[in-house]
């Protein structure tokens, strides 16, 4: 009977499991389609700018001569890491810290991390990374403006020469079964190649303002928009994480309920034995 008991108190315990995996599959899910759309729509705004800016590049007296589009010689490295604060995603987190470790290792340079996501973080620091500065909580829909302090810190240690080159870590949301760990060069901007078309646009008051001031813009948008494919992509993950909890813990009450019922039947399988062979001995007296 105390093997019945146990069954029974695991059954119950894996069902209450069951529950809490089933409702949070079903909060990842809402989330999950607000992220999708965030992330995904802000991918023609990256392309566009970016055309943008190699149109104002190649229009600009000036050339390469801006902080963040000036090249020069590799003497310390940044990477942003942008991973999530919780866990129960899958194996998301460990294929993001696994390709971000093995790009710091191939690195010649010293290579510092402005942290996003308490994941990341606390993995760079368990393996003695230098942390440069840390930001967590912002949430499942930041706005612009709750990341702007990580582009100041980025932009600030670059036109200062603190870090010769920036890369930004993060999860790319692909679809809802795939996110892939990519790492970006975020500075110096490289603008992309040019088709030689000209272009339909008038620069007021002329390129090189014009230039100088989208530059700035154009990293924390890029920051915002690796913050919001990294939230996508966490959100997907975790409700097939969850999703696959629930499966399982569903298989695990049906094998429970059959080792249940196959003690049960044995334990009245032998109560009966017990009655007929008392009976049957009180028969023979």
């Amino acid at each position: 009977m105390a093997n019945i008991r146990l069954i029974r108190r695991r059954i119950r315990g894996v069902q209450s499991t069951s529950k809490i995996t089933r409702a949070m599959e079903m909060i990842a899910t809402s989330k999950m389609r607000r992220a999708q759309e965030a992330g995904v729509a802000g991918r023609p705004y990256d392309q566009k700018i970016r055309q943008v800016i190699a149109d104002l590049a190649t229009l600009s007296k000036s050339g390469d001569s801006h902080p963040l589009l000036k090249n020069r010689s590799v003497n310390k490295i940044a990477i942003v890491y942008i991973s999530p604060d919780r866990g129960l995603c899958g194996g998301l987190v460990a294929n993001l810290n696994r390709k971000t470790a093995g790009f710091i290792l191939e690195q010649k340079q010293p290579t510092i991390v402005v942290g996003v996501g308490r994941k990341g973080i606390d993995f760079m620091r368990r393996y003695g990374r230098q942390v440069r500065a840390e930001f967590v909580q912002l949430g499942d829909r930041p706005g612009l403006l709750d990341t702007l302090p990580i582009s100041r810190v980025i932009i600030d240690d670059y036109t200062t020469g603190y870090v010769d080159k920036v890369y930004v870590a993060y999860t790319r949301f692909v679809s809802t079964m795939l996110q892939t760990p990519v790492i970006e060069q975020l500075l110096p901007i490289e603008p992309v190649v040019s088709s030689g078309q000209s272009s339909d646009f008038i620069y007021e008051p002329d390129p090189e303002s014009v230039l100088g001031a989208l530059l700035p813009r154009f990293v924390e948008m890029e920051i915002y928009h690796a913050i919001m494919e990294a939230i996508a992509s966490e959100q997907s993950a975790r409700m097939v994480a969850m999703r696959s909890a629930t499966d399982n813990a569903q298989e695990l009450v049906q094998d429970l309920t059959l080792m249940y019922n196959k003690a049960r039947q044995e334990a009245i399988t032998t109560e009966l034995l017990d009655i007929s062979g008392g009976a049957a001995a009180l028969s023979r007296d």
